[in-house]
């Protein structure tokens, strides 16, 4: 299978999204297919209009877990829609945010994007500091969290917590569940919680101590979240 196949690959059911990326529930179907409330329509601001789908593909997933990095900021996240469009037009990508031009060689148009529409400075993916683009705290989290296809481009795994890094999720590794050197996070915790040692653990599946002690940190992590 190639790689850009995989970014219109169903994956995910939207409280999946919701659980995967520590969301408050119902977050992912109000950004990846917009909603409606008191009879006025909300756009989408991953997919470009409506389907009604409930099952996100890998592109829309990892579009999601961009914008999960500006949940907490007060801002309207509703804005970054129209970036969104006018960027996949731009770049003529179905996916623009699950690609690295934006983040690499296409900042400029970013930057030029985020002036036009008036785009809030607390939701940009670029800034200019000393005459050079650079990505915001948010993007540049998100950028390093995944790893980027070298021919394509596009994103291929991502670590969904910078507290659990060994941790993964892959769409073609554990049927895209967050896991360790292929062993999912709920495995290792279900052994942790029915009396398993965390040595007894790693002698088991053949994994280092610290990747066990990220899928167990990571499983708390969704837990508290949940």
């Amino acid at each position: 299978m190639n790689v850009t196949s995989i970014l219109d690959r169903p994956m995910y059911g939207m409280s999946q999204v919701d659980r995967l990326l520590s969301l408050r529930s119902g977050t992912a179907v109000r950004w990846i297919d917009g909603y409606t409330r008191s009879g006025h329509q909300y756009p989408p601001i991953v997919r470009p209009q409506r389907t009604r789908s409930q099952i996100a593909t890998w592109g829309e997933f990892v579009e999601t877990r961009l914008l999960s990095e500006y949940r907490n900021l007060g801002v309207p996240m509703i804005r970054l829609r129209e970036v969104v469009q006018r960027l996949r037009t731009e770049l003529q990508l179905d996916y623009p945010l699950a690609n690295v031009k934006p983040f690499v060689m296409g900042r400029e148009l970013v930057a030029a994007v985020q002036e036009e529409v008036d785009l809030e400075p607390e939701l940009r993916l670029v800034v200019l500091r000393t005459r050079q683009y650079v990505l915001t705290p948010s993007a540049q989290q998100f950028y390093d969290a995944v790893s980027w296809d070298s021919e394509s481009g596009t994103a291929t795994s991502f670590a969904p917590s910078k507290n659990a890094p060994r941790v993964e999720i892959n769409p073609l590794i554990a049927f895209g569940e967050p896991a360790v050197e292929a062993v999912r996070t709920s495995t290792v915790a279900e052994e942790y919680r029915a009396g398993e040692t965390v040595d007894g653990i790693s002698r088991s599946y053949g994994l280092a101590v610290g990747e066990i002690e990220d899928a167990l940190r990571f499983e708390q992590l969704v837990q508290s979240a949940a």
